[in-house]
């Protein structure tokens, strides 16, 4: 890493491996807002560092990277998995294009909610092993020094992790059931039928609508049902994967984003139902072209 401009030969080979770290840390501690205190501080120690010496970069910030998410997931000084409530979450949108219902599960639980509250079930030393080798494929040895344990023992830790990861996947007949469930939310919204809202949505379910005029929230069958019907072209759009749960977005006749909606289902019925109708909040999310 030798030349004329060292500082900036450092900085663009730690932007070379960023995306790749951001990736571990926020699998690692499920937040975006803590992978980019995790990532500014293995920063801060390479710049303390002599680079020359590094024979791999991209390990030693793998490294840095999982002893920081390690150390803050043992103090618990993490920020939670941001829910479905009255805060808007990070949300990841992707469009469902005729994909096999299965695939589409998949997708969405390896990058959403999903997987990220099954995580957070796990011990810290199982949550880090696990992140690592199975989404990131780092050897069991190089796990093992950040962990401060054996390969053999960092094997061990994975593999308990995967059992208790596969203990509470879903099956894709779930995920097809929760979206007929919302299919059929969405069908009565768009024709006006109370009854039908009705039977698809839970006694006391919530739905919360971020708006240009603020956050609201309205709670009970009889009340979310009253403003589904009255909003049922909201329910018009395109059918997506919203953090891994279903959803559905809608663009103006000029590809404007109208709304988002994304729902939870347990048991047959709608649980909870958030919607983003506020174009400010549209903007900041990334979401995909219109169809």
């Amino acid at each position: 890493m030798s030349g004329a401009h060292p500082a900036d030969t450092i900085a663009e080979a730690f932007e070379a491996h960023r995306a790749r770290l951001t990736a571990v840390a926020y699998r690692a501690l499920g937040s975006h807002a803590d992978a980019e205190d995790a990532i500014q501080e293995a920063w801060l120690r390479l710049s303390r560092q002599d680079a020359g010496a590094i024979d791999n970069l991209g390990g030693w910030l793998t490294t840095v990277v999982g002893r920081i998410s390690l150390d803050l997931l043992r103090s618990g000084r993490t920020r939670q998995t941001v829910p479905l409530d009255d805060q808007l979450p990070e949300l990841t949108v992707t469009l469902d294009d005729g994909s096999a219902p299965e695939e589409v599960v998949a997708l969405g639980d390896s990058v959403g909610l999903a997987l990220l509250t099954v995580l957070d079930s796990l011990r810290p030393d199982e949550r880090l092993a696990f992140v690592l080798h199975d989404v990131f494929a780092v050897p069991f040895a190089e796990i093992g020094i950040i962990l401060g344990k054996s390969a053999d023992a960092t094997k061990m830790l994975a593999s308990r992790a995967r059992r208790k990861v596969q203990a509470a996947q879903q099956p894709a007949s779930a995920g097809r059931q929760r979206r007929e469930v919302v299919q059929a939310f969405l069908a009565a919204a768009r024709d006006g039928q109370f009854e039908q809202l009705l039977q698809v949505l839970h006694p006391e379910v919530k739905f919360t609508v971020h708006t240009p005029n603020g956050t609201f929230v309205t709670l009970g069958a009889t009340e979310v049902a009253t403003r589904a019907r009255a909003a049922g072209s909201a329910a018009r759009g395109h059918a997506a994967t919203v953090n891994g749960l279903p959803g559905v977005i809608s663009w103006s006749e000029d590809g404007i984003p109208l709304s988002l909606l994304a729902f939870i289902v347990a048991v047959g019925r709608i649980t909870e139902i958030i919607a983003v109708t506020d174009p400010a909040k549209l903007a900041l999310i990334d979401l995909p072209d219109p169809v």
